[in-house]
Formats: C-alpha cells, structure tokens, sequence
C-alpha cells in the first residue's frame, strides 16, 4: 500500500451560556509504529461537571491505547466504568475512538456518539456496523465498531450530537441539522475544493452547525474531528547561507530540484539562489502595509519569499500558540503553508550572520539554527509533521 499522510485536526464551539466545554478530544501518535488514536468524549450535559466526565472518559481511552492489545477490550472496560444516569438510562459520557494503524487499518469504536462520517471519493461511504452489548439489565448501551482499510483521500469526520442537533426545534430544522445534513455539507465542501484540509473542513463544519441555530448561539457544546489520508504534500524551507560560499551553486541546486512547495526566509539566502539560478527578485512593499514584519519578495520557481529572523520567530509564535492574525502578513503566509504541508524538509544554512550578534538587539532573535529547531519540533510535535532537519 503507498504511503498515505494522516492529517487529523479538531475544532470547538462551547455552549454559549457556558465558560468550560463539556466536550474533550484528546490525540495520541506514536512515532515509531506510526499508530494514531484519536478520543472525542461527550460529557452528559454541559459546563464542569460534563468536562470531568469527557475528560476522564477520553484520557482512558488514551491510557488504555498505549497497550497493543485490540482496544475493543478496553473499549468494553470504559464503557462499563462510566455510570448510568438513573433517570435517562444513559451514560455520563459518550465516545468516538478512531483507532488507526500504520498498515491502512482503522478500527472505529462509538458509545452513543452520532455516527462518523466517511467521506470516499468526494462521496459519503456507509460502513457496516458491529454490535456489543454488555448484557446488564435495563442498561441499553452498546458499542458499534467499525473495520476497514483507509485509501487515499479518504476524510473521516467524528462529531458531539451539538452538530446533529445544531437547530432542533426550530422551523427550518425541527430535528436538527443531523448527520444527513453534515454528510451533504462535506460532500459539497469538498465537491468545490477537492484538496480542502482536516483543518478547515472541521471548522467550517462547527461554523455551520452554528448558522443552524435561529439565534447564532450555541445550544450545545459543538465539536468536530476530520482525519484526513492524503499522499503527502512535500515542502521546503530555507534559511541561512551555507557555511562556504563553495556550496553556494548546491545549495540554489537543492532548492531548484527540490519536488514540492518552496520557500526562502532571508534575504541573504534569497540573493544566493537569485544569483546561482539567475532569476530576479521582486520586492512587494505594499502589500501588507499595516504589518511591522518585512514584506515578503517574489521569485520565478519560488512560492514564498520571505525576510529571516523576524518573521521565522513570528512564525514559531504562531505555530506554537496556533493563533491567526486578522489580515495576512509574511509569518500567518509562512505558518499557513507549514500546517497545510507533510513532509516538510527544512533546509539550514550556517554561516553566522553579524548582524545578529549585536547584543543590543532584542532577545527574541535567536540564533537561526536554535530558531529551526524549535520550528521542526513544534511542527512534530502539535502538528505531527514529518521534519527533515538539514544543516549546510
């Protein structure tokens, strides 16, 4: 089976009249197995006391998924563990385990949760449902589990009932926006754009559960889950000049060969390859005016050109408190395309630059390969990216 990139992203709406979400999503990947799982709980009602609950219930499930054993076991175990409400017969959280293995196997768990949605070939895909109950009087929980192998552009959405029942009792749509409602919205989603990101799609997804409701509150905690499987996008970030000016020829050769996005930081490193590569660079001063970052510059093979040090810390910032800027400037660009890419090599070059020697500038200016470090880290690590980190 070729090799597929696994982009799993999650996006939340709290209940209006609420400070705390009563929903968790909580995500675990292992490096070396390539092994992914993937917990939303819903924790009866809203507020505290349903985050304790959702919390809990998604924190075992994690727990229990560092064990190799099948997590149909341990599903059955949290799903005895949490009580029963005496009065609605229901438990005090429901949950979605998506459970996948490096081999394409995906083994999906559900305990009153609304059913997933498989998006396949821009079509949602029905997978047929095993049943387990836990054979306890009066007690009407059971476990739907799901097999089945991933395939390339396959996106799998998981959602709280605050999505299913965004609008219920309204006029438009007294039962609710449902899963059928979901499943069409995606359908045409991505229908429109076909390479459109876990990212986005989970978030228009909340966006739109929420014009549902007459009064644009949420009603309920609305949370949303997309794991996406994708051949991966490849990109390249540069920055530095190499230690000898010597491999100044290899380093814009690199860059010119180099299958996938390209992008420059430093103006020192954009000479370089304008100069080894003959092509001109292209200043664009007014385009982001109101920002205090360096604008960024255009370059024939290039697709983003941006200042150094500056905008690489921006650009860490962003990434590692996963925040957006209201109007674009060079680091929400660089930020942008590192979350919609895969594999990312980064290229760092390691010639010292004086300029940033000075003591008397700021401290936030590192040092550019302590700088890239940190970046491939935060890439890894929140992002589950795959980084190159090369030093010339």
């Amino acid at each position: 089976m070729k090799k597929l990139f696994t982009e799993l992203e999650f996006h939340q709406m709290r209940k209006a009249t609420e400070n705390t979400p009563g929903d968790a999503f909580m995500m675990q990947k292992n490096t070396q197995s390539g092994r992914l799982i993937a917990v939303l709980s819903d924790g009866l009602g809203s507020g505290v006391k349903a985050n304790i609950l959702a919390n809990m219930t998604a924190r075992m499930a994690i727990r229990f998924a560092e064990s190799n054993t099948d997590f149909l076991h341990y599903a059955k175990i949290i799903m005895n563990a949490l009580p029963v409400c005496r009065v609605r017969k229901i438990a005090y959280a429901t949950f979605t385990v998506v459970d996948y293995h490096n081999d394409g196997t995906i083994q999906i768990v559900e305990q009153g949760s609304p059913p997933f949605i498989l998006l396949r070939n821009g079509i949602p895909h029905e997978i047929p449902c095993t049943e387990y109950g836990n054979n306890t009087p009066h007690d009407y929980r059971k476990l739907c589990v799901y097999r089945f192998t991933a395939q390339p552009e396959d996106r799998i959405l998981f959602f709280s009932d605050g999505v299913t029942e965004a609008g219920m009792g309204s006029h438009r749509y007294p039962l609710g926006w449902r899963r059928q409602g979901c499943a069409e919205f995606i359908k045409d989603r991505v229908g429109k754009d076909v390479a459109l990101s876990a990212r986005k799609a989970a978030e228009e997804i909340v966006h739109e559960a929420l014009l549902k409701e007459p009064d644009r509150l949420a009603h309920d905690d609305i949370s949303c889950a997309v794991l996406y499987f994708r051949t991966p996008r490849r990109t390249l970030l540069a920055s530095g000049p190499p230690f000898s000016e010597t491999r100044d020829s290899e380093y814009a050769e690199i860059i010119r060969s180099f299958a996938g996005t390209k992008i420059i930081s430093g103006g020192t490193s954009a000479d370089i390859v304008a100069r080894e590569l003959k092509r001109p660079i292209h200043t664009e001063l007014f385009r982001f005016r109101k920002s205090a970052l360096p604008p960024i510059s255009t370059m024939d093979g290039i697709d983003l050109v941006t200042e150094g040090i500056l905008t690489l810390t921006e650009t860490l910032n962003l990434l590692d408190e996963k925040k957006r800027y209201s109007t674009e400037n060079a680091a929400s660009l660089l930020a942008e395309r590192l979350r919609n890419s895969d594999e990312i090599h980064i290229l760092v070059g390691t010639k010292i630059n004086q300029a940033h020697q000075d003591p008397s500038l700021p401290i936030e200016l590192e040092i550019r390969r302590s700088l890239m470090r940190r970046i491939a880290t935060t890439l890894e690590e929140r992002y589950f990216k795959e980084v190159k980190l090369e030093f010339i």
